[in-house]
């Protein structure tokens, strides 16, 4: 095993790795239980917006936790738990890279962000300099 995995291993097992892990683990489930909701609610519903908007919030950040936690699982040895973070990862990845035809407020953000991420930055000219 590196001394990377190792250093994580044992900061893992430490009282600030346990409590960055719980908090972690706890952004998943709420995650998962925002998928459930959406899944359950009615269609162009509020209560179904709001869900779809968490997931989407939080997919991203619960994929990355949820793969750091799988590799110090396979760090330590605990197979498992890697079996356990592995489907869950496998999961969550797969409800966000399928959830495409959902009404969040992230649809439609990209080309606003973009378009206020340019008001915001100084236009380049394309003429240069005349050399002297």
């Amino acid at each position: 095993m590196s001394s990377g995995l190792a250093s994580a291993v044992q900061f893992a097992g430490s009282v600030p790795g346990s409590i960055l892990l719980i908090l972690g683990h706890a952004l998943v489930l709420v995650c998962i239980c925002s998928d459930m909701i959406r899944l359950l609610s009615v269609p162009r519903s509020h209560r179904r917006y709001v869900a779809a908007t968490v997931f989407r919030t939080l997919a991203l950040p619960a994929i990355v936790i949820m793969a750091a936690s799988v590799l110090i699982d396979v760090a330590s040895g605990a197979w498992q738990n890697v079996a356990a973070g592995v489907f869950i990862l496998m999961t969550v990845t797969f409800r966000w890279r399928n959830d495409t035809d959902e009404d969040n407020w992230w649809k439609g953000k990209g080309k606003k962000l973009a378009r206020w991420l340019r008001s915001r930055t100084p236009s380049r000219s394309l003429a240069a300099p005349a050399a002297a």
